[in-house]
């Protein structure tokens, strides 16, 4: 299915919801509310079968509040794929977990949260993946801050 007949068809199946279009690849807009029942039609309905969820990662926008969440769908039976975001409050990210519907969901959404402090719903084990238990703040948000870090050219640090 080409990215013009997926936007159609998820169009059709899903009003009311942003598409962008890039030059290989559709980009699905939606509130976190809605993220669970969308990502279900994605993977359950035939002509679509997003089966696989190759790549879950955030973006921070500390100018606009805001953490992007982004997810990478593909289909092995039509070879076609989707982007899904989502945006967060920076305060407060909450979001569904989508591990009931795609289980290696379970260590992307750990990556991300260990990294961005983004709290997934209904998450089983959602615990830090790379770093410490008690490490202190989330790396790769814009203003994170330690005293290790190199934060000027040539190796300075302020």
């Amino acid at each position: 299915m080409s990215p013009a007949d997926l936007r159609s068809r998820l169009e059709a199946l899903l009003p009311g919801l942003e598409f962008l279009e890039a030059s290989d690849r559709l980009c699905l807009t939606l509130p976190a509310e809605r993220l669970l029942d969308v990502a279900a039609l994605l993977r359950r309905t035939p002509e679509l079968a997003f089966d696989l969820l190759s790549d879950h990662c955030a973006v921070d926008r500390p100018a606009e509040q805001q953490i992007e969440l982004l997810w990478q769908l593909d289909s092995t039976s039509h070879n076609h794929c989707l982007a899904l975001s989502v945006t967060l409050p920076r305060e407060n990210p909450v979001c569904p977990s989508l591990h009931t519907i795609w289980t290696n969901a379970l260590w992307q959404e750990r990556e991300v949260y260990d990294l961005f402090g983004v709290l997934y719903d209904n998450h089983p084990d959602l615990r830090r993946l790379f770093l410490e238990d008690d490490w202190k703040g989330w790396p790769l948000r814009k203003d994170y801050e330690d005293d290790f870090m190199i934060t000027e050219p040539g190796g300075g640090r302020r």
